[in-house]
């Protein structure tokens, strides 16, 4: 392994500039035990936690040791005298025999195809769905875009491209151009599909634009799936979901008279007007149900002088479990996404603990279930929430802090979305770090992880990752290992941690998660978004019901 001596821990005030200057200015300490990280990254992503999936020995298992490390460190629990919230969940396993036919073309399941459906039932069919291709799936008013306009989509299926049109030309009047809002997201489209009424709804699947390929989708569909139970189980989606490849979204517009090139090109036009396809839908999936609860795991260290204003720190614990219908490694250990965060979380925490006086607001540590479902246990958060939101006053997530050595930069996800921002420049530059945008802002990072249930609420979120300019490696170096992870061991069995991995990044970037949160937990701040966020007038209207309710 390489040296950690210089993360070692450093119980020194932190004292941050508001602003960056050009002069000379104190190195920024080093408050997060190397050995701590290392040693709860090593136990969570080991086999003993069987992928830490939700409903499983592998959740018991991680629940107890997040419990346990907290309890030790002297954190008190979270929810009265519960270090739990219980997230409602129902569990369905779709049967391997599930089936999809597109006209004449029988595709396979998992090779082609995946196909389920939300709907808390033993089974459910398409019969003959008449096919429409909605282009991108898209009704965003204050873009000028409705690919359903006209349509009736009862009884009807919808062929939905990934993305937006401006990832596909590369015009950056469409949209926000390369860089992806929540209208690209997948959760989104089958969502607006369910509000137009479609029977069924199908997404074509394209590397690129979708970011991650295809045995991600395939991966994140085998075994049982976890959902939020619902008073009506879900009635409201579509009969069917799922995502084609490429090559059977292709032979599809052959046989409708196109091409997926062609398609693509023509949908990502302004006027793109939705087309009935002349071929129709039939498909069929079996369900096995299952009933329970999953935790929220929840800590806290309270304030001394604003107990009632909150600092959140976030990382989901839950990964992918385990496969027994592999052969060979069975476990989707999920080391780097997400045993790193959940071990900076415990790190963090013990940070904040070894530090003489106690913050002046309530520093929370919250580890949500059923992130890699849907983000499940942060929606139920802020459904129910246990710390007022408009008084929550940041979340702070890490999710998948980066294997790999120090880098010049520090790649914030979501670029120019809040003050916080601003906060974690400055303690970039004690780093002799810079901040830069994510580097494809096309993955729409910032709409995928769980500190996005928080934002939709209004409460100002940070997202940052390892930057990409690797001090030994250069730009390329950095950016090789970056899509090594993403092509090859995200969601993979092979996100496995191995001694002698390379922490130094992480470490670093751990060193700047406390000293914005430290900076808030100790300071006055009032971060806030910036004017130009869609998520400003949400967060304005929280704090004037708050304050007309006090």
């Amino acid at each position: 392994m390489k040296s950690l001596e210089r993360f070692a821990v450093v119980s020194v005030p932190l004292l941050l500039c508001a602003c960056v200057s050009s002069g000379p200015v104190t190195p920024l300490p080093a408050p997060v035990a190397a050995a701590d990280y290392q040693r709860h990254l090593q136990r969570l992503a080991s086999d003993e936690f069987e992928g830490r999936k939700p409903g499983t020995e592998g959740e018991r298992r991680t629940v107890e040791y997040l419990i346990a490390e907290f309890g030790k460190l002297g954190l008190e629990p979270g929810n009265g005298d519960s270090w739990l919230q219980q997230v409602p969940i129902v569990e369905m396993t779709t049967g391997s025999d599930a089936s999809l036919s597109l006209g004449e073309q029988t595709l396979r399941y998992l090779d082609d195809m995946v196909v389920w459906t939300r709907r808390v039932v033993p089974e459910m069919r398409l019969e003959s769905s008449p096919l429409v291709f909605v282009g991108h799936g898209i009704v965003a008013p204050e873009y000028g875009w409705n690919d359903y306009a006209g349509l009736d989509m009862r009884g009807k299926t919808a062929v939905i491209l990934v993305n937006e049109p401006g990832f596909a030309t590369g015009d950056a009047s469409l949209f926000r151009g390369r860089a992806l809002t929540y209208y690209g997201r997948w959760t989104y489209k089958f969502e607006e599909a369910a509000r137009q009424g479609a029977a069924g709804a199908l997404i074509v699947h394209q590397t690129e634009p979708a970011g991650y390929p295809w045995h991600t989708v395939r991966n994140g569909r085998v075994g049982p799936q976890v959902d939020l139970a619902s008073a009506d189980d879900n009635a409201g989606r579509v009969q069917i979901e799922g995502w084609i490849t490429t090559e059977a979204a292709d032979a599809l517009f052959r046989a409708a008279g196109t091409t997926y090139a062609e398609a693509l090109q023509a949908a990502s036009q302004p006027g793109f007007q939705a087309r009935l396809l002349p071929m129709q839908a039939t498909a069929a999936v079996r369900n096995v149900i299952r009933r329970s609860s999953s935790a929220n795991v929840v800590a806290r260290i309270p304030g001394s002088r604003r107990a009632d204003e909150y600092v959140l720190y976030m990382a989901h614990w839950d990964h992918l479990g385990r496969s027994l219908a592999r052969s060979g490694d069975t476990v989707f250990n999920g080391a780097v996404d997400n045993a790193t965060g959940v071990s900076g979380l415990l790190s963090l925490a013990a940070a904040f603990m070894r530090e003489p006086r106690r913050p002046e607001r309530t520093v929370v540590f919250f580890a949500p279930t059923a992130e890699e479902s849907g983000l499940l246990g942060s929606a139920y958060y802020v459904d129910q929430p246990l710390y007022p939101l408009a008084r929550t006053l940041a979340v702070l997530n890490m999710d998948a802090i980066s294997f790999g050595g120090p880098t010049r930069d520090v790649s914030v996800v979501g670029w120019g979305m809040s003050d916080l921002q601003d906060l974690l420049a400055a303690a970039a530059r004690r780093q002799e770090r810079i901040l830069m945008p994510e580097p494809t802002p096309e993955n729409g990072y910032y709409y995928r992880s769980d500190h996005f249930n928080f934002a939709k609420a209004g409460v100002p979120a940070l997202y940052f990752k390892l930057g990409i300019d690797d001090r030994e490696r250069g730009t390329e170096g950095g950016i090789a290992q970056r899509r090594e992870y993403e092509l090859t061991r995200y969601h993979t069995v092979a996100d496995e941690y191995q001694p002698g991995q390379d922490l130094r990044g992480g470490l670093e970037d751990l060193q700047l998660m406390y000293a914005v949160g430290s900076r808030l937990a100790y300071g006055r701040e009032v971060p806030a978004w910036r004017p130009d966020s869609e998520f400003r007038a949400i967060r304005e209207r929280s704090l004037e019901a708050d304050r007309a309710r006090r």
